[in-house]
């Protein structure tokens, strides 16, 4: 059920979390760098997958398209805050926000190791990026009562930075350097885990101090992310009913595997310390999602 690589990418996401707290100070040096780190990522992801397979996509399950999206970025958010609020109201800011950010740009890599509908993930991980920035703020505002100013500058530049950019490069390589794309794909699982790597210790040194001074408080934020994500998870799994088996688990995917880097920049500027420190222990649940996922899969596959 579990192969090699699953093993592997538990060791260095363990690894490169418990460094980015032990070693803040190499840590630091990745932080610069993380929005470079997560557009490498997806630029890989979408040399592996043809531009016109996501729009055969789009064309052929437009309506699981729009629902999912609906449900990822209104109905269940809106949902796990009421959850949230009823029997956890500290943490429901936290999982409104988790709940309501874009798929995010590790999910495809996701997506390919439980062999997952890549297409569905990828299309899921650009409409939700462009819808994100209108809708969340103003899920924000109308629950929360708080406004989230994004200046449109901002929003202009992350759309670019995170989608089109990485978007165009995997283009520009098939178009003129044809050549080089299966051995890019062939170093991808490698690659990916340096970035996990940079990542993870880019987020985790920043809370290193706050680790050692409110250690509770650190715990609690990590049970409450890994909570938020087994909810997420199953809402997202069965958000497609009677679906494949690959579209189930990339509904899940998209649904789970979130961009929680996102939250952490936008929590820290417009909420007080718990929901980004909350939205930073996100990524361990983000990585660990992968053991229902392969369960999903082992047992669909038995059926």
């Amino acid at each position: 059920m579990f192969g090699i690589q699953d093993l592997i990418l538990f060791c260095v996401v363990i690894a490169s979390l418990a460094g980015g707290i032990l070693l803040p100070r190499m840590g630091e040096v990745f932080q610069p760098f993380i929005l470079y780190l997560l557009m490498v990522l997806l630029y890989l992801s979408f040399l592996s997958i043809r531009l016109d397979a996501i729009w055969r996509t789009l064309r052929e399950q437009a309506k699981d398209v729009v629902r999912l999206s609906f449900l990822k970025l209104i109905a269940f958010p809106v949902a796990i805050y009421l959850l949230f609020l009823l029997f956890f109201p500290a943490y429901a800011p936290s999982a409104l926000l988790l709940a309501g950010s874009s798929t995010g740009a590790v999910a495809p890599f996701i997506a390919t190791l439980v062999a997952a509908n890549g297409p569905l993930v990828i299309a899921m991980v650009v409409i939700t990026s462009l819808l994100v920035p209108f809708i969340l703020p103003m899920l924000v505002k109308l629950i929360l009562g708080q406004t989230m100013e994004i200046p449109l500058s901002v929003m202009i530049q992350m759309l670019a930075a995170m989608i089109f950019i990485p978007l165009a490069a995997s283009e520009a390589t098939r178009r003129f350097l044809p050549g080089a794309v299966p051995l890019i794909l062939k170093g991808r699982y490698v690659m990916s885990l340096m970035i996990f790597t940079g990542t993870n210790m880019g987020v985790f040194s920043k809370y290193s101090d706050y680790f050692y001074r409110h250690p509770d408080a650190i715990l609690a934020a990590a049970g409450m992310s890994v909570l938020i994500g087994v909810v997420l998870f199953g809402m997202g799994i069965f958000s497609l009913g009677r679906a494949s088996a690959g579209d189930c688990l990339a509904a899940a995917i998209s649904v789970a595997n979130i961009n929680s880097v996102l939250i952490v920049v936008f929590a820290a500027r417009f909420f007080g310390p718990l929901e980004p420190t909350v939205a930073a222990m996100y990524l361990i649940p983000f990585y660990g999602l992968i053991i229902p996922l392969r369960i999903f899969q082992y047992r669909y596959s038995r059926i």
